[in-house]
């Protein structure tokens, strides 16, 4: 296994457990809330953490396989897998009414690994045989 493929494994491993770790706190009547990727109740933000663990478990066994249209799909699954991550940050981090949230290391780490497993599989090199 060639290391840009073991590198973004390890980048996978940390995007599915990025769906755990606290992504934003927001001051609410109540209190503090706290949402993660895979917890969000009383939000409108749905449980993006769950296609992000999906694409990020195809992104990884597509890893492991070592044949060429693998490596085409993973293109697929890889970038898909950065751009959900980016839009998660984006709506997250949004404000509204006024109220804006407090941003914490998952919501940031997810899309670091995310961009860091696209780059593994883009570095993908195939050995020619002559």
């Amino acid at each position: 296994m060639r290391r840009n493929a073991i590198i973004g494994l390890i980048a996978i491993v940390i995007v599915i457990i990025c769906a755990w770790l606290p992504w934003i706190t927001v001051q609410a009547d109540e209190g503090l809330r706290t949402y993660t990727g895979m917890q969000s109740e009383g939000s409108s933000f749905g449980e993006p953490g769950k296609l992000s663990i999906l694409v990020a478990g195809l992104t990884g066994i597509l890893f492991l396989i070592p044949k060429d249209w693998a490596a085409r799909v993973n293109l697929f699954t890889g970038g898909f897998l950065a751009a959900w991550s980016f839009r998660n940050l984006l709506l997250y981090s949004r404000c509204e009414m006024g109220l804006c949230p407090d941003r914490h290391i998952g919501l940031w780490l997810s899309l670091i690994a995310s961009l860091t497993a696209f780059v593994c599989v883009l570095m993908y090199r195939k050995k020619y045989v002559k």
